[in-house]
């Protein structure tokens, strides 16, 4: 139980690494929001028998990582958490696709496992352009620069509430769990039933507490509009950050970039 407690705070800790000072945590977060948008759908574009192509957009995660101090090991075990998802929905491409197709001598490689590599580089590149943006900005900035950029606001207070509150949410279910560990002398307790009555009491635990978070926030003067300390203004950097890695991430999309440093290696080799 300690685990998951911990695994959901240290989710909380992408905010803390927000509140950095260095260049790239001070760029414009619609900036980097689009930047990440272009990012990801350069990425997910490729063909999914495509791997080669997609190696040189690792630039992208490592320069920011490097630029905005951010710690690396922390930033792998968070895309390691999620990769489950990724991997099985690709798992079975190996056992439907099996057309040969790149033969290394005795090796013959099916499509199904290139397509299968093809799923997990794209999921890899697009999940931690996704954490090196909230890690930079801070998710109440993410949340604003989604509302800045035209989205309905109600839809950007959705998102906030649901980023923040999932951990009031996981505290509640984590106290109920453990009472219930408390009580359950001889494992008495333990059974399907008792959850089912857990999951009832939690969705009435959570009703009471969305209605007192909500009466507190009106007290405070919250009426959905995101504030700001300073106000936030687009300076030649940010559109060079974003112009600079747009071009970029569209050249290598249009040009496979291992296939002609190849070439060219090849050439000045003859």
């Amino acid at each position: 139980m300690a685990k998951i407690e911990s695994s959901f705070m240290d989710v909380g800790y992408l905010d803390t690494l927000s509140y950095q000072g260095t260049c790239i945590h001070q760029l414009d977060p619609r900036i980097k929001l689009l930047t990440t948008l272009v990012f990801s759908i350069c990425v997910v574009s490729f063909d999914k028998y495509q791997i080669t192509g997609l190696l040189p957009f690792v630039i992208y995660p490592v320069v920011l990582i490097a630029l905005g101090n951010l710690p690396l090991v922390y930033l792998l075990k968070k895309i390691l958490l999620a990769a489950p998802f990724a991997f099985f929905i690709g798992v079975f491409n190996p056992i439907f696709d099996r057309t040969i197709l790149v033969q290394l001598g005795p090796v013959a490689i099916s499509s199904g496992w290139v397509s299968f590599l093809s799923i997990m580089i794209r999921f890899t590149l697009t999940v931690s352009a996704v954490l090196i943006l909230v890690a930079s900005t801070g998710f109440n900035s993410v949340c604003m620069a989604v509302e800045k950029m035209g989205a309905p606001r109600s839809f950007a207070v959705q998102l906030l509430f649901l980023y923040r509150y999932i951990f009031v949410l996981a505290d509640e279910a984590a106290r109920m769990v453990r009472a219930r560990s408390l009580r359950a002398f001889g494992g008495g307790g333990m059974g399907f039933r008792v959850f089912t009555s857990m999951i009832g009491q939690l969705l009435l635990r959570t009703l009471d507490r969305a209605q007192r978070i909500h009466l507190a926030m009106r007290c405070r003067g919250f009426n959905g509009e995101f504030r700001v300390v300073r106000p936030w203004k687009i300076r030649g950097r940010d559109a060079g950050f974003l112009l600079g890695w747009s071009a970029l991430f569209v050249a290598m999309r249009l040009c496979d970039v291992p296939q002609w440093i190849g070439h060219v290696a090849t050439e000045l080799m003859k």
